[in-house]
């Protein structure tokens, strides 16, 4: 289906008779309705009046979720990973690195945002990856709609390496990382101090000038700054991190040991974003590493959602439901740390808004934020169930992509469908 320039207009509907799941973390209510008009929701929940004049669907019982958001992805920076051509998630011969903005990119043509918008995707934190320094750029918040407009927020956030990557980058040891990333934010405070004095061309210049402008919006905590730290020990370097530049807004990526200093993370009240599938000692830096790390950090206190952090982080967002899914069947097996079924769905859903500053806007199906909504076949936590009709900003989508047209072409092909080269 070709896409447009300009964004469909929403239209009015009100779904009724439905199993509706607000998404903040409650628990699913029977016999809901979910009203949306002017790409807004206008209410969800039990008892709410249908208002004349809208179209109506009558859900049968099956399930409303808001839209599912990935809280990490690479999604529309790279279109086939290993092909250097279609990938733009980092540029190691860059002079730039902190100023790197991956908006003016990510292609809302890529195949990846179709497949991943059937499987009931809305909305994708969008990283850029590390190329030669510590620092990989500003990342964005993005819709998966059919249309040429998919940025819902640019700059949304600095991103940054620590741990084994980071490490690597800063020249061979986590002490070389830590001392690196210290110098560079406090340049970053120089130039935010005195712009029009900062030397970014002196022998000491860690940041070029237009880096330094960009690290200036974390520095001064405008900007929040997401920071990849996996073992604890690096996790409570970030947090200390604090004790100098007190007005960091850090959110924590993938933090598999996090459950070993969930109670520090906490205290500190930032946000982790992790992968529900991890429990593999992949690493040294992931020794430690366990499914239970969501139930416990959830637990704590902790604000957690989910992402794909472990790989296919451009391809597969579809797997955000099965990580949540998962969640919900840890809570049963004995010894395990899991979540219940509405705190499970959080993670997918409010949880990466609100860690992105925008939970106000989308996430949730409350009244006032953005008309994304998912009609399911079944629950959406498990890997049967697909969506029926998904919505964002009130605007239906497609839910045909390149793989369903394949499938569709060739699962009961007639005489004459096939293509010349299948002809004997």
């Amino acid at each position: 289906m070709a896409l447009t320039a300009t964004p469909a207009l929403a239209q009015s509907v009100t779904i009724t008779n439905a199993t509706v799941a607000i998404g903040d973390g409650s628990e699913p209510i029977k016999g809901g309705t979910v009203v949306v008009s002017a790409g807004k929701i206008v209410a969800a929940g039990a008892g709410v009046a249908v208002p004349a004049g809208t179209k109506t669907i009558d859900a049968g019982g099956k399930w409303v979720t808001p839209g599912i958001v990935s809280g990490f992805s690479r999604v529309g920076l790279a279109e086939v990973p290993a092909v250097r051509e279609t990938n733009d998630t980092s540029a190691g011969r860059s002079p730039f690195s902190a100023a790197i903005d991956v908006a003016p990119v990510v292609n809302p043509l890529a195949n990846p945002i179709a497949i991943s918008r059937t499987a009931g995707i809305t909305r994708a934190v969008v990283a850029p990856a590390t190329g030669s320094s510590i620092f990989a750029g500003q990342g964005a918040v993005v819709d998966l709609g059919s249309d040429l407009n998919p940025i819902t927020k640019a700059r949304a956030f600095q991103y940054v390496e620590m741990g084994e990557a980071g490490s690597a980058e800063a020249g061979g040891s986590r002490a070389a990382m830590i001392l690196t990333f210290r110098m560079m934010l406090r340049q970053a405070q120089d130039y935010a101090k005195a712009p029009a004095s900062y030397d970014g061309n002196s022998r000491d210049a860690l940041l070029n000038r237009v880096d330094a402008e960009a690290l200036a919006p974390v520095v001064t905590g405008a900007m929040p700054l997401m920071v990849h730290a996996e073992s604890a020990r690096d996790i409570l370097a970030v947090l200390a991190l604090r004790q100098e530049f007190p007005a960091l807004k850090l959110i924590l990526a993938g933090a598999t040991e996090g459950w070993m200093v969930a109670n520090q993370i906490a205290a500190a009240k930032v946000p982790v974003i992790t992968a529900g599938l991890e429990d593999l000692p992949s690493s040294f830096e992931k020794l430690a590493a366990t499914q239970s790390n969501v139930g416990r950090l959830v637990k704590a206190g902790v604000s957690v959602s989910m992402g794909m952090l472990t790989g296919d982080d451009a391809l597969q967002l579809r797997a955000a439901t099965q990580q949540a899914g998962n969640m919900v069947a840890l809570a049963k097996v004995p010894g395990a740390a899991g979540l219940s079924w509405g705190q499970a769905l959080r993670t997918i859903t409010s949880a990466p808004a609100e860690a992105m500053g925008l939970g106000d806007r989308f996430g949730s199906l409350r009244a006032g934020r953005a008309g994304d909504v998912v009609l399911w076949d079944g629950d959406p936590l498990e890997m049967t169930s697909a969506p029926v009709a998904v919505w964002i900003d009130g605007v239906q989508q497609p839910l045909d992509n390149r793989q369903t047209r394949l499938r569709d072409r060739y699962a009961t092909p007639t005489e004459g469908s096939l293509p010349k080269a299948y002809e004997w």
